[in-house]
């Protein structure tokens, strides 16, 4: 999953362990699994060189999904023979 995070997502991530994200198209914060249960219990943080990314290591809660359309990952569709097909 990929996700954008602004000061105050990475400050509530920090404070509670799990993960909160800014929705730039609701330009609202969001706890990612609130509503679904597929909460993502933070177990690493890292930040990149530039210090301008951060990757989180997680432990999802649920049914393990991250994807709010119901797959396992965000990145399901796959570019192949010229087109686009769904694998999860």
């Amino acid at each position: 999953m990929l996700a954008w995070m602004n000061d105050e997502a990475l400050s509530l991530t920090l404070e509670t362990g799990v993960a909160h994200y800014f929705s730039r198209s609701r330009n609202a914060l969001w706890k990612k699994g609130e509503t679904s249960g597929q909460l993502q219990i933070v177990s690493e943080l890292r930040v990149d060189c530039d210090q301008d990314a951060v990757l989180l290591k997680v432990r999802p809660q649920g049914d393990g999904g991250a994807c709010h359309v119901g797959f396992r990952s965000c990145f399901y569709r796959v570019w192949e023979d010229g087109r686009l097909v769904e694998r999860d």
